[in-house]
């Protein structure tokens, strides 16, 4: 018997890349044509469950595909996907479901898988030789440096390109044979940049998941998972229900085009390679403490809540609740059952608590997993002030701290509000907080227009930084600052001094008596009515200019002769380095080399490639800087 899923959107199960790869690989040109408008009317179509595991999917009147995934829930193998129609499988219904259908997680081969990538067609055979370096290495020049636009070459980011440059190590040279699986991941990334995410159908991410395998393969563990994430942010970027996230796109291919460009020269830097991502058992029991709940709206009709934790060292953790029902079920899990093994709470309890957890198990982004042998029991909470600034750099398989600082509230700012940074009583720069989501069912919005309508109020914030502005803050939750004689907030008791800005909602008692409606920022003495942004805005929006709309996009300046004065906005703003590479970048878009006739001869992608990733690693490395000096001090 069959039964409809609650949600309306495909819960489909993961499938990983080689069978989506393959499948795609296996449809004539003609049926190629019409794969995405194929997924894209997948969205509209309920997907069914049967008593013994299988989805069904009706994809017309004799068309019925059917997904019977493995013990661990996954597609792994062509046969586990059948049509009833008569071209399968080799058909345009089931090469559909599986491109629709999220993309497993990275892991090792399994045993006995054959050294070779799926087989292509001749007609889109391609060179699996090491491709030439012909354009610029990526530049780490400081935002200050006048020397060329491609001056200096990054040897030592061991991580993704946003990351503090350090020290390589030095172990063997890849392989040639893994050598020649960067090469091919590199020019399907370089493909997708070209291109531009809007115009990356299914095709072209099968093309990124076969060089994914390829790499796998190869053992390029790192250069898969960075593959993998491409092609989730791509698929996401064309969901119309998930929030536009130019910036995780950018980073995602940022990271790919960085780890097989250094390793298709033959970089010898072990960390490059990269291992399978494995949940750990730390040697002792996790004393933690509960910090805040952050509602979870991902793509594909899920939702949920994440109760962010700390543990005595200062590393933080997490327990996900996200399942199918979208913004609705991200309200609702504030309050609802947590599980881990034997243990039963619900999150907004285990949020303003303390826990011991033996035997845990830690997923690579620090998730508690609830595996045999974990057991949990309550314990103390801390004060928030005791918890929150006992943070350490994020390690192998944690995730990063969010970022912890006192501010003055100064006006109301549309949605969010323009507050001034604090180190004790010192007064810092003007910045602003956003809401970390702005679906009406969840409380961010009206939370902080309720603080913005109290100027001088001083508060704890947690929260993150928006990876597109250096300048604006994203809360999770706030809290009062005790001890400076400025109004604060009135928390009640139970709340625990902290108030998670996504479920609780501020009232007028938790605020200080008598507190004044806020007047517009232009009223404000003293005060700049925004944050001023660097002009390194300028080649931020030039580089995501070129992700979402490709090399033609980002060729705008060259052709315009950049009317609009923004290298030299760069210029004067001290960032001569990014005034270098918005110029390279767009000449080299605009440059396309044509015959005698005029038509184009050859493609230089690779060089346009290296240049985009020149540009784009001098970008996350600046902003990264000038974030730190914000909110860091």
């Amino acid at each position: 018997m069959t039964r409809p899923r609650p949600d309306t959107a495909p819960a489909l199960p993961p499938v990983v890349p080689e069978v989506v790869a393959a499948a795609v690989e296996s449809l004539t040109t003609r049926l190629r044509g019409r794969l995405d408008a194929a997924v894209a009317a997948l969205a509209a179509t309920p997907v069914g469950t049967a008593d013994d595991g299988t989805y069904g999917i009706q994809c017309g009147v004799d068309a019925r595909v059917t997904l019977t995934p493995g013990p661990s829930g996954t597609i792994t193998t062509p046969d586990q996907a059948r049509c009833t129609c008569l071209l399968s499988p080799r058909c345009l219904h089931r090469t559909a479901v599986l491109a629709a259908a999220p993309v497993a997680e990275a892991g090792p081969p399994a045993a006995g898988e054959p050294a070779a990538a799926p087989a292509r067609s001749a007609d889109r055979a391609t060179a699996t030789g090491p491709a030439p370096s012909t354009g610029p290495a990526p530049s780490t020049g400081p935002a200050s440096s006048t020397g060329p636009a491609s001056s200096t070459a990054l040897t030592s980011s061991t991580g993704p390109a946003s990351s503090t440059a350090r020290t390589s190590s030095t172990g063997p040279a890849p392989s040639a044979g893994q050598v020649r699986a960067a090469a091919d991941l590199w020019t399907a990334g370089a493909a997708v940049l070209a291109a531009g995410v809007t115009a990356v159908g299914a095709v072209q991410r099968a093309e990124v998941l076969r060089a994914a395998h390829t790499a796998r393969l190869a053992g390029l563990h790192r250069a898969e998972e960075a593959a993998l994430d491409v092609v989730r942010r791509v698929r996401a970027a064309h969901d119309p229900d998930s929030p536009r996230r130019t910036g995780e796109v950018v980073a995602a291919l940022r990271e790919l085009l960085l780890v097989t460009h250094r390793l298709r020269a033959a970089d010898p830097d072990p960390e490059l390679i990269g291992g399978v991502r494995h949940p750990h058992r730390p040697d002792r029991p996790l004393r933690l403490y509960g910090v805040c709940r952050e509602p979870v709206v991902e793509p594909g009709g899920r939702g949920g809540v994440v109760t962010r934790l700390v543990g005595d060292d200062g590393r933080w953790y997490a327990l996900r609740d996200v399942r199918p029902g979208g913004a609705g079920r991200a309200r609702r899990a504030g309050t609802a059952h947590v599980a881990l093994r034997s243990f039963l709470s619900d999150h907004e309890r285990l949020s303003r608590a303390g826990l011991v957890v033996t035997g845990a198990v830690v997923a690579p982004d620090g998730s508690l997993l609830a595996e045999p042998g974990v057991r949990a029991t309550f314990a103390a909470g801390r004060p928030w002030t005791d918890v929150v600034p006992a943070t350490v750099p994020a390690g192998p398989g944690q995730a990063p701290s969010p970022t912890v600082c006192t501010v003055e509230i100064l006006a109301a700012d549309g949605e969010g509000v323009l507050v001034r940074a604090l180190t004790g009583d010192t007064p810092g720069p003007v910045l602003r907080l956003a809401p970390a989501h702005r679906h009406p069912a969840l409380a961010h919005t009206a939370n902080l227009r309720r603080l913005g309508a109290c100027p001088g109020l001083r508060v704890r914030v947690l929260g993150r930084v928006d990876p597109e502005r250096a300048t604006t803050l994203r809360p999770l939750a706030v809290g009062p600052v005790s001890g400076s004689g400025a109004p604060t907030l009135a928390l009640p008791e139970e709340w625990r001094g902290r108030a998670d800005l996504g479920y609780d909602r501020l009232r007028d008692d938790h605020f200080p008596s008598g507190a004044a409606p806020c007047p517009p920022p232009s009223l404000l003495p003293g005060t700049a009515a925004r944050p001023a942004d660097p002009p390194l805005r300028h080649l931020r929006d030039l580089v995501e200019l070129a992700v979402t709309g490709g090399r033609r996009a980002a060729a705008e300046p060259a052709r315009t002769g950049d009317r609009d004065g923004r290298a030299a906005a760069l210029r004067r703003g001290g960032f001569a380095t990014g005034a270098d590479l918005f110029a390279a970048l767009g000449a080299v878009a605009a440059r396309r080399s044509r015959d005698a006739f005029g038509r184009l001869a050859g493609d230089d992608q690779d060089h346009y490639a290296a240049q985009w990733l020149a540009t784009a690693v001098y970008l996350a490395g600046t902003e990264a800087a000038l974030g730190r000096a914000l909110w860091q001090g």
